[in-house]
């Protein structure tokens, strides 16, 4: 399943970049507009393009994969990497001579 989801994954990546750059800027019409009316500078865009609806559905093909592939690879593994392992234990430090604790520090007046 990860590795067909991954698939689909990068191949959804790859086709938005490509028709991302096959599409034509807003921007790109500017150059005339001064010419002509200012409507098409700022205004109305025009009918949706056919890559402009491939775009949307590549884009949520894509966000759907990226939320599958995070809910699959982000479950942890049920095992220990320390199986296995002896488990070491913390030893406490040493008492000074005479098993007694060392002497609290004086407090400094001001």
């Amino acid at each position: 399943m990860r590795l067909v989801l991954t698939i689909i994954h990068i191949t959804v990546c790859l086709a938005l970049i490509l028709i991302v750059l096959l599409q034509r800027g807003k921007g790109a019409s500017m150059g005339a507009a001064f010419g002509g009316s200012s409507q098409t500078v700022f205004g109305s865009t025009g009918a949706t393009t056919f890559l402009s609806k491939i775009t949307a559905a590549a884009a949520i093909v894509f966000m759907l994969t990226s939320l599958g592939l995070a809910f699959l690879f982000g479950q942890g593994s049920p095992t220990s990497i320390m199986e296995g392992v002896a488990p070491t234990q913390q030893q406490a430090p040493a008492p000074q001579a005479g098993g007694q604790a060392p002497p609290a520090a004086p407090a400094q007046g001001n």
